[in-house]
């Protein structure tokens, strides 16, 4: 069975204007929690605006940043991972407290960092649980990693929390 990108696509796409601001742009992409946007010129699409496209392009040149302290904006206290957690657990972590990032430690060193891209793409019996977070389950910045990895047709109806064995879950937002 082939998978075609309409299977896959999400299609809810934001959008700005051509002429909108940048600070308009990330207010969007902050609302929306989302990591780019389409920019429409009357109606159709010619172009698009990243988070790189703001490291690389502005930020790198801006002189208000570049004196500023990566503490100063950095995400505290650390929520990180022993290497034996189970990938349920991470997932169920990450989940609750809405991370798609998180280095794993041990004794207070360094050893790793595992994303949940990371959990979704080595994990195929984790399909069915796909088709539960990408609904309004999952946090809608984490719902677009999961609509990325929807590549098994398997029945929605057929699925709910307690197939996932997760029994405290419910829609974070």
């Amino acid at each position: 069975m082939s998978i075609q990108i309409g299977d896959i696509m999400v299609d809810k796409v934001i959008t700005t204007q051509k002429e909108a601001t940048l600070n308009a742009a990330v207010k969007l992409m902050n609302k929306h929690e989302i990591g780019c946007l389409v920019v429409l010129e009357n109606g159709k699409p010619v172009g698009i605006i990243t988070e790189r496209d703001l490291l690389k392009r502005v930020l790198a040149k801006s002189r208000e940043f570049r004196n500023m302290k990566v503490m100063e904006i950095m995400s505290t206290p650390l929520i990180s991972l022993e290497p034996s957690v189970e990938i349920e657990e991470a997932t169920k972590l990450m989940f609750q407290k809405k991370i798609k990032k998180m280095p794993v430690v041990e004794k207070g060193k360094l050893l790793g960092l595992v994303t949940l891209t990371d959990i979704l793409r080595i994990q195929p019996q984790l399909i069915r649980m796909y088709k539960i977070f990408s609904s309004d389950l999952a946090p809608r910045r984490m719902k677009k990693v999961f609509d990325y990895y929807l590549l098994v047709h398997t029945r929605f109806e057929d699925l709910d929390a307690d197939h996932l064995k997760i029994p405290e879950l419910k829609r974070i937002e």
